[in-house]
Order: C-alpha cells, then structure tokens, then sequence
C-alpha cells in the first residue's frame, strides 16, 4: 500500500474547518482538484486504497481518508451525485457556484478544466488525540 500524504483542504482556516466538519458528520465522502494541481502544482495524485491524513488549518492531523475511487473529469461534465457527495452544497448548480470561485481564487477556471475527483470514506478522526496518528509515517506532497 503506497505511504500517505498529509494535505489541508481548502483555502482559508473557515473553509478547512467547515470541509473537516462535513467530513467528520459523514456528509462529505468526495472532494476534487485541478488536474493542474497535479501535473504542474506537484500535489500527490489520489490513489486507490491509499490512506491520508488531511490536516486542520494548524497543520495537525484531523482525519484520516482512504480513497476508493478516482476518475478525471471536465468541471463541466460533474454531476449531481459526485456534487452532492462533496457535502457543501444541495444542489449542482450551487456547487458548480461555488467551486468555481474557489478554482478563480486558486488558479483560473474554465468550464472545461480536468478535474482529479476523488471518492473517500473517513477511517480515523483525530479530533481529541493530543498527538495524532503515532503508527503512521507522515508525508507530505512537497516533502
């Protein structure tokens, strides 16, 4: 099993803190990126069966995800199942809203940018834990 990354989601502690209460509530089992983010942003690829860290806006441990499914997909070309699953929003339409300001503030949009989306399922919260995970070896993408 390939070793896990830690990452934060989101850009700004607001949006880290809501993203890992969504998660932590079992209302977000998915969450995408820029394949730019990938390719040129020298972020790890999400890989199946790996487990990852996803860290607070503080950098310590908060959760950890194991991802079960990754497909590239046009932001156009998103529907309403995978939107749904990111948690933020009822509908398509308000996560198409939103996630394009998010990819405006991180880089650029286009309706027909390639998107890394990612399906997980929470195996771990650290909320609580002094210290976090101590079995696994943490690493992260620009390490």
């Amino acid at each position: 099993m390939p070793d896990p990354i830690t990452f934060t989601f989101g850009d700004s502690r607001a949006l880290c803190d809501q993203l890992l209460g969504l998660i932590r509530e079992g209302k977000k089992t998915a969450t995408c990126g820029a394949l730019t983010y990938f390719t040129e942003g020298g972020e790890d690829m999400p890989v199946v069966g790996r487990r990852d860290i996803a860290l607070d806006w503080d950098g310590k441990p908060a959760v950890m995800i194991e991802t079960v499914e990754v497909t590239i997909r046009r932001f156009c070309d998103v529907d309403a199942n995978f939107a749904l699953a990111e948690g933020e929003d009822e509908t398509l339409e308000g996560w198409r809203q939103g996630h394009q300001a998010y990819f405006e503030r991180n880089g650029g949009f286009t309706p027909e940018m390639e998107l890394v989306c990612e399906r997980f399922r929470l195996v771990k919260d650290y909320q609580g834990e002094p210290d976090g995970p101590e079995e696994t070896p943490l690493r992260h993408p620009e390490a």
